[in-house]
């Protein structure tokens, strides 16, 4: 008898969450036994934020529903509709796929969505990343996700004894390690910067030389602060432009304040014009690492400082809270928003140079693993807790 394959659907909501999964994603769909269902929804879609699903079909992969739910305003009330929307447009998508199990991808706000709307409708849950701690409304979204899900994989082994330690079962809980680890495993093995940042993904602004090194920013609005978005921004333009150093900075995400951290960089460039920095919005997932890899610092609050970062051994300078409590690596230096001890701590790190890479994360073989345990592994959508 033919073993009937199992349809695995997956939920992408956002351009950094493709990179979360991607090499899990290519496991699922070439693994004889499993059945790739990829939908994609919220800001994945947009082309403000990067549209990550033009490089989802770049990348091979066949995209079964879209789901446009993004409300603008870059505030608290449209995050909320965006998430209410979300539930209603996953469940006609479920509905209509019939998976025999949904996976949705660490702590972003529209992951909920899909959380919600499979567990309302039986369908077995599956939570990526979870068990981690953060400082900012994904700590609520991370955990609740937990509680809604019915098989966990974790990324760490302290990530696995909160999920335990939450009430769940040690035979749901698994420690796969972090499927964006596996690109920077494979980025690893030849990270030359081999294309034209600026011919290859264009961007506005000036084109700095970058023949003796540059530095990366990536700073996303805090949802729990999203007030203070833009002055946050304006603060680390400040003090990465005085340095003068070339600098690659990349566009926020769509949490509440984007649109005040977006403002203070169209402010910032159109009175300063800045002649060492260049904006970008997206890169490929493999572009965007070996650009990282190359870099001499990364600055910001991004969790690809925290990640990806930690295993390629990137110096990182994280403002803020956002990243607060999650585990670290050495190549990780932390500050507040004070443009001099961001200064400080980007000099101190371009003495050090890079660093030896940390295995907080993952090893590079997640992917594979989640495949092979999705085979298998028994699914189910009611549970018992232990407490």
């Amino acid at each position: 008898m033919v073993k009937e394959k199992r349809k695995i659907c997956v939920v992408v909501t956002a351009r950094p969450s493709y990179s979360r999964i991607k090499s899990a994603l290519r496991a699922i769909d070439e693994h004889p036994d499993l059945e790739l269902h990829l939908v994609v929804a919220a800001s994945a879609l947009l082309n403000r934020y990067g549209n990550a699903a033009t490089q989802m079909e770049k990348d091979g992969f066949r995209i079964a529903a879209r789901v446009f739910n993004v409300l603008e305003g870059g505030n608290l009330i449209a995050q909320a509709k965006t998430t209410g929307l979300g539930i209603i447009e996953l469940t006609n998508v479920f509905e209509n796929l019939k998976p025999d199990a949904v996976i949705t991808v660490a702590d972003r706000f529209e992951t909920i969505s899909t959380a919600i709307a499979a567990s309302y409708m039986n369908i077995p849950l599956i939570h990526i990343q979870g068990g981690e701690v953060t400082g900012n409304i994904d700590e609520k979204v991370r955990h609740a996700i937990t509680k809604l899900s019915d098989l966990h994989l974790v990324a760490s082994e302290k990530a696995k004894e909160r999920v335990i330690k939450m009430g769940e079962k040690p035979d749901t809980v698994f420690q796969t390690g972090c499927p964006s680890i596996d690109l920077a495993d494979d980025v690893l093995k030849d990270y030359s910067l081999d294309f034209d940042p600026y011919k290859k993904y264009g961007g506005v602004g000036t084109a700095p030389d970058i023949k003796d090194g540059y530095i990366m920013v990536m700073q996303h609005p805090v949802t729990t602060e999203y007030e203070a978005s833009r002055k946050q921004a304006k603060l680390t333009l400040e003090a990465v432009y005085e340095l003068g150093l070339p600098t690659f900075w990349f566009w926020p995400n769509v949490d509440a304040g984007s649109d005040g951290t977006s403002n203070a960089i169209r402010s910032f460039r159109e009175i300063n014009k800045p002649p060492n920095m260049h904006f970008f919005k997206n890169m490929a997932p493999h572009d965007f690492l070996k650009v990282l890899k190359n870099s001499r610092c990364l600055i910001g609050n991004s969790s690809v400082g925290i990640r990806e970062c930690a295993y390629m051994g990137v110096p990182v300078v994280n403002i803020g809270t956002r990243q607060n409590g999650r585990e670290r690596g050495r190549n990780v230096i932390d500050v507040h928003y004070d443009k001099s001890a961001i200064q400080n701590a980007i000099h101190k790190h371009l003495e050090m140079g890079h660093y030896d890479k940390d295995q907080i994360y993952g090893d590079g073989k997640a992917g594979k693993r989640i495949a092979d345990l999705l085979v298998d592994v028994p699914l189910s959508f009611t549970k018992v807790l232990q407490y």
